[in-house]
């Protein structure tokens, strides 16, 4: 994370890209255990082939989870005012997500300096997967 500046950003300034590691079962069943999420369909094949999927996948908020680790790479937690996201794809195993931010917005609330950032996750063909905003505060 670096001290960045309300002055230091950019309206069009991008975050630096975060790239994971290829979704498995183990971080599958890693989240379910760490969420308390044990939804059958992304811990049970057997499961999610019933519901018409080919296999399990991943769950909406751990892809959610990764936006909140690009944002606090950036910035520390406690700037964080505002984040949201909406779901657009499902994330398959085998997937490697990549989250990207972008400063759309410069404004102040209150005499707080913030800026507001559309963020996304895509996986390694360029879909979106994960789509958003937050707005955080310097």
């Amino acid at each position: 994370m670096s001290t960045l500046t309300f002055d230091a950003i950019e309206v069009g300034g991008t975050l630096p890209p975060l790239t994971l590691a290829p979704i498995n079962r183990t971080t599958l069943a890693l989240f379910a255990g760490a969420s308390g999420d044990h939804n059958a369909v992304h811990i049970d094949t057997d499961f999610a082939r019933r519901a018409g999927m080919p296999d399990v996948f991943a769950h909406g908020m751990l892809s959610m989870a990764y936006l909140g680790r690009l944002l606090t790479l950036w910035v520390d937690q406690r700037q964080l005012r505002q984040f949201g996201v909406r779901f657009v794809g499902i994330t398959h195993l085998g997937h490697q997500i990549t989250c990207n931010g972008r400063v759309v917005e410069k404004f102040e609330v209150d005499g707080e300096r913030r800026a507001r950032l559309e963020i996304h996750t895509t996986n390694q063909y360029g879909e979106p997967r994960v789509l958003g905003d937050a707005v955080i505060a310097f």
